[in-house]
């Protein structure tokens, strides 16, 4: 295995980390604008439900966050301990190279 393959296979997975974060993030974020709006949304149909509203919300509002968390320990698995890595190194030897 050359050192620019490594390097490639490093490279293309520290990419795709980045841009699978940065959606994770987005989602979070969408998730917690769509849990607030429903939130206000039910407070304003129903003033007195208010206590057990924002206990709801927080407790999905907590379930949300730990979505991040999350992809981001199954992210540095992937930067590492990169299974691709092993996988190229398996491929070329089968192919005898």
């Amino acid at each position: 295995m050359t050192p620019e393959l490594i390097t490639e296979l490093y490279a293309s997975t520290a990419l795709i980390v980045g841009i699978i974060l940065a959606a994770a993030g987005f989602a979070s974020a969408l998730g917690w604008a769509l849990i607030c709006s429903k939130y206000l949304e039910g407070i304003a149909r129903q003033p007195e439900m208010r206590p057990l509203l924002m206990v709801q919300m927080l407790i999905t509002g907590g379930l949300m966050e730990a979505f991040p968390f999350i992809v981001l320990g199954i992210s540095m698995w992937f930067i590492f301990a990169n299974p691709f890595i092993g996988a190229a190194e398996m491929a070329i030897k089968s192919i005898g190279g």
